[in-house]
Formats: structure tokens, sequence, C-alpha cells
């Protein structure tokens, strides 16, 4: 994250939890994306807990590497004892770093093989200069792989009562903090106005329904995403204070339904650095 970004969550210890949970639903199908074969070199810039950072540590191999840039030390602190619990403390290669400002040493510098960036565009004030660190940091023919969302698509079938208008009202938050909610939907227009050769869009798909097994994952960080959120939600209105509170509850109820149903999806892009 960039020292002048404005993200609503905060590093709490709750909001770390749901980052964590988080990541148990998204990194299998980011690292199926990325196709690493092993040995690459990969950048990987926001990285968080570091929880993918690791994964893609895994699948490089030995022979590769995978560096994460993460601002926050609260992040990296606690990306240190999840590897720690894991056994992989070796794997986890972090650095605190501001994205808006990216540093690498000289020889970094235009070495690695993958750049990659999940949920970070839409925090940052100028995501197009981000962009163009990542270019910079990839070798020649080396991919700028981007994820991010568009808040825009999200469907829940039965809807919860009131869920709408306070998802309406956590996009308002965003846009109230300089932030872009459909930053997803302008990935391959940064690609391109970072000098970088769009190559591949696409969703990955980001959802369940009851009786799969990972429902309650979704109920529970779609929940944490509006209450890590409620101060900022109820400043942008017109939702009261009490059908805020209504709304948690109906999407906790909603997530005990046996026809339950939700769908998201995380934009994808990526491009090759041609010079």
């Amino acid at each position: 994250m960039a020292s002048d970004s404005r993200y609503v969550h905060g590093t709490a210890p709750e909001e770390q939890r749901r980052l964590s949970t988080l990541n148990e639903l998204l990194n299998e199908s980011s690292l199926r994306g990325l196709g690493l074969q092993g040995g690459e070199r990969v950048l990987d810039v926001g990285a968080g807990l570091g929880q993918l950072t690791r994964a893609i540590a895994r699948a490089v191999g030995p022979q590769g590497r995978a560096l994460g840039i993460e601002r926050s030390a609260e992040q990296i602190a606690e990306a240190r004892r999840l590897a720690r619990a894991d056994g992989e403390e070796r794997l986890l290669e972090m650095r605190e770093g501001d994205v808006m400002a990216l540093e690498l040493a000289p020889g970094e510098w235009g070495s690695f093989d993958v750049a990659h960036a999940r949920f970070i565009l839409e925090h940052v004030p100028d995501p197009k200069r981000v962009v163009q660190a990542m270019a910079r940091a990839v070798r020649i023919g080396g991919r700028v792989v981007l994820e991010d969302d568009d808040h825009d698509v999200l469907r829940l079938s039965p809807e919860p009562p009131g869920l709408m208008d306070a998802w309406r009202a956590y996009i308002r938050s965003y846009e109230r903090n300089g932030n872009d909610p459909y930053v997803g939907r302008k990935l391959v227009a940064l690609l391109h106005a970072a000098g970088v050769a769009p190559s591949r869009n696409a969703w990955l798909f980001f959802g369940g329904c009851a009786g799969d097994g990972r429902l309650e994952l979704f109920v529970q960080n779609l929940a944490a995403i509006l209450e890590g959120a409620r101060a900022a939600i109820l400043a942008a209105g017109p939702i009261e204070r009490d059908a805020f509170d209504a709304t948690i509850a109906a999407i906790h109820a909603w997530g005990a339904r046996p026809d339950a149903a939700i769908w998201f999806a995380r934009c994808w892009a990526e491009g090759v650095r041609r010079v």
C-alpha cells in the first residue's frame, strides 16, 4: 500500500484475520492465472500478509525468487508470524516499501520475470505510476500482471434486505476517499498507458453457494468488509446505523439459507514489456 493511499479497512487484528481468510479463497486461482513454470523471479507488489508471496515462492522453487513489497510494518510483522507458524519462514522474503515510490536495488530493476499486484490499484491516487514502476522492474519480455476489483459486479441471490444499499454506500466511501472502486475495468488501459503491451484480459470467479463447503467463508468476508468500513459507510450516507446493523444480520441469516448463492469476480489483465 502507498503512504498517500486511503485504505478504509486499516490493519487491525480483525482486518488481518479477514485478509488471511480472503487469501484462502483467492490464492489458488491467482496461482493458476500466473501460470508459473518454476525458476521465475517474481515481484509481488502490495504483498499484505505474504501468503500469496509464499505460495509463489513454492511455485518458482529454489531456482526462482519471490519478493514481496508491503508498506505496513504491522502487515509485515503478521506475515512473518504466519510464515513461522507454517514452518515457511525461509520462503518469505518481504521488504517494507511504498508502491507509489517503489525502491529496488540498482541490479533489481529490469531483473524480474513477473511483477504482480492484487487489490492495490483501487487504493492509490495514481495507479498508472504503480504500473509504470512494475514495468521498469521486469526484464524485456517479462510480464506485468494486475488483479483488481470492479465493485459493480457483486450479486447475491436471494438478495439480503438492505445489501445493495450498503454496498453502494461502501462504493461511495471509496470515491469519497479518492480511491477507485471501478479500477478493475481499467486494467488493460493502465497497462497500455504504462507502455506495456496488453496480452490477456479475463475474469477470475469469486463466489460459491450453499452446500459447496466454502459459503461461510464468503459470508464472513462480505460481512467483515462492510463492518470494517462501517464508519466510512455511515459517513457516506444515507444509511442509518440501525439499518446498517440490520443488513449485517441479514447477510449472516442469508448464509444459512439452502439456496444461497454469491457471484463476484476480480478483473485480471496482463501484458508484456517490449522495450
